[in-house]
């Protein structure tokens, strides 16, 4: 039996701990006794689909009272889950059925299982020739044992988590009982875990690996407390975040940069006597790049609730790497890197500078690697020295095989275990992690590396800017640009746009020492997102008009 499936039956047997779902207001609790038992009923509906051990399944559903024990049956009949992408009601429809008919062909899935709000897609997958069914059907299923003679094992894939933007041509990372059982320990190290009072609090969907990984399996398999709410609450409601951490004396949160910048700027209308935040003793910030800006908002805005300073920890991760590759040491304040931005774009070196100093940029902190992960900074296949930026490789037992692509199973790692991130960045003299942003997306000017959340922070300084709503990618020609798309607020005017314009113009210049080409000012809402609400830049690209003088600015209705 694998180390995963043996903890999740050890926590169904023994753990008073449990699932809390449903609204801030109205709480519905679930032991994991209460998960397992609906689980075998569901193994059971399953098995009479004919899912059973190497078997597919996937699911539509963001209620965490849906997934746990669907998710649990699925592990415990030995198959493997994927997670599908649910349609956010900015969604184009037609467009999120195609991504989804083509995730769900990619996985080979048995069964797609369809939760509430999602009944509507039962007979949209059904007329594409899917097998599908809903969660109540499976609840009302003969149960059967689980985790009996023919058990999990290690190598058995647990979940295929398709990766961020699984658009067009989906991929999917094969992630196996082994790589989550060794992920759990590092994060359990990493938290210092009580399983008795730790309370975890989590909004993120659970189709995103920290989401499901974090929030889900982790407290699954060590019976501890979490509490999951959906994403459209938070969304809809930002303080609902903070007011389940107080309800239920939160001790372990997580979300992406921009939620607790969202925080930030709600915190300061919230009354004191209704949040409580002293129980909070982490709140890992990860997903995508960190503003040293809105660490010190948030962690300012949320004193006056009694959360302490520690208690940020900045963290970053993958889903090749099961969620999390470093984390910020428990304890311990945020760590900010000043360095100088010229040496970082022309001698792709964080240089240490002065705070002042007006060549200074400042990068956070990712901290040091969790237990059995190993971190490598290289260039041209050779290792480099501290705080030289290069390609951040990867190794360890957390790290997943491969991933299934249209073509077939293509592996992960190279053949010495390396994995490259796709991501860049550099350690510093202690070995702690600092990330620059993706390969993929820096801008090459003039022989000197731009990355765009650089341009992006620039950019959202600008009066009238909507914060966190700014994108920056490279626009490819004789010369090679870059082009800036923003959101902006009451942009109706035609002087209002010039002067936004005009502004972003010489912020950005004066920043990274060069001009856009592009200046494209946007409506709220039409940058498009993922469904946890993190920009997407690769799609932002589509935005742009075939030909478009520098500067031009254009207004989206």
């Amino acid at each position: 039996m694998s180390v995963f499936t043996r903890g999740i039956l050890s926590a169904a047997a023994s753990s008073q701990r449990g699932l809390t779902t449903g609204t801030v207001a109205e709480p519905v609790r679930m032991s994991w006794r209460d998960v397992h038992e609906q689980a075998k009923r569901m193994a059971g509906g399953l098995a009479t689909k004919g899912v059973g051990r190497h078997g597919s399944v996937a699911m539509l559903a963001s209620e965490a009272a849906d997934v746990a024990p669907l998710a649990q049956a699925v592990w415990l009949s030995r198959a493997a889950l994927t997670m599908l992408q649910c349609p956010t009601p900015r969604a184009d429809l037609a467009v999120w059925l195609d991504d989804t008919l083509r995730a769900i062909r990619l996985v080979d899935a048995d069964v797609v299982v369809v939760g509430e709000p999602f009944s509507m897609a039962l007979d949209q997958l059904a007329g594409h020739g899917v097998t599908v069914c809903t969660v109540e059907s499976l609840r009302e299923a003969e149960p059967i044992e689980l985790g009996a003679e023919d058990d999990a094992a290690e190598t058995d894939i647990a979940l295929r988590q398709l990766t961020s933007g699984s658009t067009g041509v989906p991929k999917a990372v094969e992630i196996r009982h082994g790589n989550i059982a060794a992920h759990a320990v590092g994060l359990r190290d990493r938290f210092r875990l009580d399983v008795d009072t730790d309370v975890m609090v989590n909004w993120l969907p659970l189709s995103h690996d920290m989401g499901m990984i974090a929030f889900l399996c982790f407290p699954m398999q060590l019976g501890v407390d979490t509490v999951v709410i959906t994403p459209e609450q938070f969304l809809r409601r930002p303080l609902s975040w903070v007011e389940l951490i107080s309800r239920h004396r939160g001790t372990i949160t997580s979300g992406p940069n921009f939620g607790y910048s969202i925080l930030a700027r709600h915190l300061p209308r919230a009354n004191p006597a209704e949040i409580d935040l002293s129980s909070l003793r982490i709140a890992v910030n990860g997903a995508e790049p960190i503003d040293h800006r809105d660490v010190a908002d948030f962690t300012a805005a949320a004193a006056r609730f009694g959360l302490r300073p520690s208690a940020v920890m900045p963290a970053y991760g993958l889903a090749e790497a099961t969620l999390t590759v470093t984390l910020s040491a428990a304890d311990e304040r945020a760590i900010v890197d000043t360095v100088s931005l010229q040496a970082v774009a022309d001698a792709h070196r964080a240089q240490p500078v002065a705070t002042n100093s007006a060549d200074a940029q400042h990068v956070v902190c990712v901290g040091h690697p969790l237990t059995g992960m190993e971190v490598l900074i290289a260039r041209d296949g050779k290792a480099l020295a501290p705080r030289q930026i290069g390609a951040i490789k990867v190794r360890g037992p957390a790290i997943a095989d491969s991933y299934l692509t249209a073509g077939g199973v293509v592996p992960l790692a190279g053949d010495d275990g390396w994995f490259d991130t796709g991501d860049l960045g550099y350690l510093d003299e202690h070995g702690r992690l600092y990330v620059c942003g993706r390969s993929k997306d820096l801008i090459v000017l003039a022989g000197r590396n731009l990355y765009p959340h650089d341009i992006e922070r620039a950019a959202e300084t600008v009066d009238g800017v909507r914060k966190g709503c700014v994108i920056a990618v490279r626009v490819d020609g004789d010369p090679e640009g870059f082009a800036v798309l923003a959101e902006v607020h009451n942009a109706d005017a035609e002087d209002v746009r010039l002067r936004i314009s005009r502004a972003v113009t010489a912020r950005v210049s004066r920043h990274v020492g060069h001009l856009p080409r592009h200046v494209l000012l946007l409506p709220a809402g039409s940058l498009p997102k993922t469904a946890s609400g993190k920009l997407r830049r690769g799609s932002a690209r589509e935005l742009l008009p075939a030909s478009t003088p520098m500067s031009h600015v254009r207004r989206m209705s």
